[in-house]
Order: C-alpha cells, then structure tokens, then sequence
C-alpha cells in the first residue's frame, strides 16, 4: 500500500505542477509565454497541444505501475502459500513419523 500511494502522490505532483506551472509561467514569464509557436502563443500551445497528452502520459505510466505493484503483490501472497503449503506438508509428515 505504501507503494501504491507513494505512486499516487508522484502522479498526482506532477499533474499538480503541470496545472499550475502554466499560470506561474505566465504570471513570471509574460514575454516568453507571449511567444508564437505554430501560430500560436507558447501559453495557448501548451494548454491546447501539450496538456493533454501530458495528462494520458501520467494516466498511462499511472495504470502501468500499479498494475506491475499489484501482479508483484500476487506474487508475494503466492510465493507466501506455496512456503505455507510446504511446512504443512513438511509437519504433517513429521507427525506421521513420530506416530500422533
């Protein structure tokens, strides 16, 4: 769990910088977010082009990190019945030896 919010925290940092990195930009740097880009101001450019494939990058690397956190979780639970599964096995056939 711990890593699943520590995976939260980053993704949601960055939308965070993302969102309101563009008005610090524009309130500090008004000549160079004035600049035209395809026709565009840098401003307009990156709230219409950039923010949004920003946004599915952080889903993305979002949903593919808690899905490996979750199969390597699986795995450890697994991993921990198979060694249960053994020692019970391995008891049981201790008992049978000693005769209980």
């Amino acid at each position: 769990m711990r890593r699943q919010l520590r995976l939260s925290i980053a993704c949601a940092a960055t939308f965070m910088v993302a969102l309101f990195g563009l008005p610090l930009l524009n309130y500090f740097l008004p000549d160079l977010m004035a600049t035209r880009v395809f026709g565009f101001t840098l401003t307009w450019f990156i709230l219409g082009v950039l923010f949004f494939p920003l946004v599915w990058a952080i889903a993305w690397v979002f949903i593919r990190r808690s899905i490996a956190l979750e199969d390597a979780e699986a795995a450890e639970v697994e991993a921990k019945k198979s060694a249960e599964g053994e020692r019970e096995k391995r008891g049981k056939g201790a008992e049978e030896n000693s005769g209980i």
